[in-house]
C-alpha cells in the first residue's frame, strides 16, 4: 500500500460539478487539493441534466424566490465564461384558458382558496407575473425578454395542436453538462489540482489533526493525508458520512430520479418549449445534437444511490403522453431513440412530494474530534459555482489567510472568447481546415472553444488527423481527450465528452473502447 506523506490542504470525494467546481475554486486560492472519483467525471448525476443554466421558473410557485434570483443572476455569469459549451435558448410555453391544473404547490393551494372559480387553472396574469418576476430578479444584460408570441402566425406554432393559441417566449441558457464538469476539473488540474478518476474512497478517519485517506483504484490501495475533507458524494453524500467516515448522523438527501428521453427531430426551429401538465408537472422539449429532440424530465423518489438509475417504461411513456397533449403529432415509445436517467441528490427537507423537495443546497461542517469534514447536500447545475463560493467561505476559518472569490467570469479551457464570438470561430476554423464538414466543425467549436485549434495542430488532410472512428470522431481528437480531458473508455468519449454515441454503431464504439485500452497499455 502507498502513503502518501506530505498532506494535502482538501480531499475531495466526488467528481461531479459540485466537487469539480469547490476543486477549482479551492486551488486558485492556494489550497493544495486532491480529489477523488470514483467512476469517471460525471458518470452520475452530473451528465444526467437537461442540460440548462436557468432560474427554475416553476419554482417561483414553491415560492422559492431566493434560489430562483441566484440562479438568474448566475446565468450570465456562466454564459460569460464558457461560451463553446453555453449558449442563450429561447423557451417557449404555450397557454390556452381552458387548461386544466391539478397540482399541489403552495401557489396552486391559495389559489384554490382566494379564487376558486379558478380551480385547476394557471391564469395568463399569474404566468405573465411569474415571467415579469423572472426577467427581472436577475440583473439581465445578455439574454432578451419574454415576449408574447401569436402561434397561429409565429413559425414556433407550427409543431403544435391547433388549440395553442397563444404563447410566452423567454430566455434560459443550453449547457453540455458533463463538458461543464470536466473542463472545471481540467482548469483545476492546470492550477496545481490532483484529479484521480475509477479511484474510490474506501475509508477516512481521523488521527490527531489529520485526516487518512484510504483510496482503491487499479494500481492498488493507497494512503492520503488531508486537512480537511469535502464530502460532495452527491447520491452517495450520506453513505460517505456513515460508512466511509463513520460519523452517527440523520442528515441525508432525498434521492429523486429525473429521467429524459431523446427522440428524432420533432420541430425545424431552435427554440424549446416549456409544456406545462395537468398534474401540476413541467417538462420540456428541447432541440438536441442537431437533429434530436430531448424530452425530459420526471420526478420520481429513487430508494438506493447504487441502483442504477434507467428511465423505466412507466417514465418513458409518461413523456410521450405529456408531450403529445402538445404536440400535433402524437410521440410514441417507437420515436425513442435513447434515454437516460440520473438521481438529483436533494436535500430531504421532508416536503410532501418528490416535484416539491427543495433544490437549493445545504453545506454543513463536522469537526467534532479532530480534522474538519465539509458535506455537500442537494444543489444545482446553475448554482454550482455560488456553492463553490460558499463551501469555501465555511472552509476559510480553517486555513487563515485565504484569499477572496475569483472565479466569476473566469474562462473554463477554451471558453477565451466573447458571448457572440462562436460563429467566428466556426468560419475560421472552415477556413484553416477546408476537410472537415460543417457538421464537425461545429460540433468542434462546441466541445473546445479556442482548443479546437490547439487539438487539431497543423492537420493539411484527413489523413493526418488519424483514424476515423465514425461520423468524423478521429484518432487525433481520442488522444487529445485521452490526455487532457481523462477519458479512459469509449462510453466517457460517445457519452460525456460528446454525443456521438446516438450515432455511431455498436461496432465502431466497440473498436474504439479496443483503440483506447491498447493506447493505455
Amino acid at each position: 500500500m502507498e502513503h502518501q506523506q506530505e498532506p494535502v490542504d482538501l480531499f475531495v470525494i466526488g467528481g461531479g460539478i459540485n466537487g469539480v467546481g469547490i476543486a477549482r475554486d479551492a486551488v486558485g486560492r492556494g489550497l493544495s487539493v486532491t480529489l477523488a472519483e470514483m467512476g469517471d467525471l460525471a458518470s452520475a448525476t452530473s451528465s444526467a441534466s437537461t442540460k440548462m443554466f436557468h432560474g427554475g421558473l416553476r419554482y417561483l410557485e414553491y415560492f422559492e424566490v431566493g434560489l430562483v434570483r441566484k440562479a438568474l443572476i448566475e446565468r450570465e455569469v456562466l454564459l460569460s465564461a464558457m461560451p463553446h459549451i453555453s449558449w442563450p435558448m429561447r423557451f417557449v410555453l404555450p397557454y390556452h384558458k381552458d387548461q386544466r391544473f391539478e397540482g399541489e404547490t403552495p401557489t396552486s393551494k391559495l389559489m384554490n382558496i382566494v379564487m376558486p372559480w379558478m380551480r385547476g387553472r394557471r391564469p395568463a396574469w399569474l404566468i405573465r407575473l411569474g415571467l415579469f418576476m423572472y426577467d427581472n430578479l436577475g440583473g439581465r444584460k445578455i439574454l432578451p425578454a419574454t415576449r408574447t408570441v401569436d402561434l397561429k402566425s409565429d413559425p414556433v406554432g407550427a409543431p403544435l395542436k391547433e388549440k395553442y393559441a397563444k404563447a410566452f417566449e423567454y430566455s434560459d441558457c443550453w449547457v453540455e453538462d458533463s463538458r461543464l464538469v470536466v473542463l472545471n476539473a481540467r482548469d483545476a488540474e492546470l492550477r496545481g489540482a490532483q484529479i484521480w478518476i475509477r479511484t474510490k474512497v474506501t475509508r477516512a478517519e481521523r488521527v490527531g489533526d489529520l485526516w487518512e485517506i484510504t483510496t482503491e483504484s487499479a494500481v492498488g490501495e493507497k494512503i492520503t493525508k488531508a486537512r480537511m475533507i469535502v464530502n460532495s458524494g452527491g447520491p452517495w453524500v450520506g453513505d460517505i458520512i456513515r460508512k466511509v467516515a463513520h460519523f452517527n448522523s440523520t442528515a441525508g438527501v432525498r434521492l429523486v430520479r429525473g429521467s429524459h428521453i431523446v427522440t428524432g427531430k420533432l420541430f425545424d426551429h431552435d427554440k424549446g418549449y416549456f409544456f406545462q401538465g395537468t398534474d401540476g408537472r413541467i417538462i420540456f422539449a428541447i432541440p438536441y445534437e442537431s437533429d434530436f429532440t430531448l424530452i425530459g424530465t420526471t420526478d420520481k423518489d429513487h430508494g438506493d444511490a447504487d441502483i442504477t438509475p434507467e428511465c423505466t417504461d412507466e417514465e418513458r411513456d409518461y413523456l410521450c403522453r405529456f408531450a403529445s397533449e402538445y404536440f400535433k403529432r402524437p410521440v410514441s415509445a417507437d420515436d425513442v431513440v435513447w434515454s437516460y436517467s440520473g438521481v438529483r441528490p436533494l436535500y430531504d427537507d421532508g416536503a410532501s412530494s418528490a416535484s416539491a423537495a427543495t433544490r437549493d443546497y445545504v453545506l454543513t461542517v463536522n469537526q467534532t474530534g479532530g480534522a474538519p469534514i465539509l458535506n455537500v447536500f442537494g444543489g444545482k447545475i446553475t448554482t454550482y459555482r455560488k456553492l463553490a463560493e460558499h463551501a469555501l467561505a465555511e472552509i476559510a476559518p480553517f486555513f487563515p489567510g485565504l484569499t477572496g472569490d475569483w472565479t466569476a467570469g473566469v474562462a473554463l479551457p477554451g471558453g477565451d472568447f466573447p458571448v457572440d464570438g462562436v460563429a467566428v470561430l466556426i468560419s475560421d476554423l472552415q477556413i484553416s481546415y477546408p476537410f472537415l464538414n460543417d457538421f464537425t466543425v461545429k460540433r468542434l467549436v462546441r466541445a473546445y472553444g479556442t482548443n479546437a485549434r490547439k487539438m487539431l495542430g497543423d492537420a493539411e488532410t484527413s489523413a493526418d488527423l488519424g483514424q476515423d472512428f465514425g461520423v468524423g470522431l478521429m484518432q487525433n481528437e481520442v488522444r487529445w481527450l485521452m490526455q487532457n480531458e481523462y477519458a479512459q473508455r469509449a462510453e466517457d468519449v460517445v457519452w460525456r465528452r460528446n454525443k456521438l454515441g446516438l450515432r455511431m454503431t455498436k461496432r465502431q464504439i466497440a473498436v474504439l473502447d479496443d483503440w483506447m485500452q491498447a493506447q493505455a497499455e
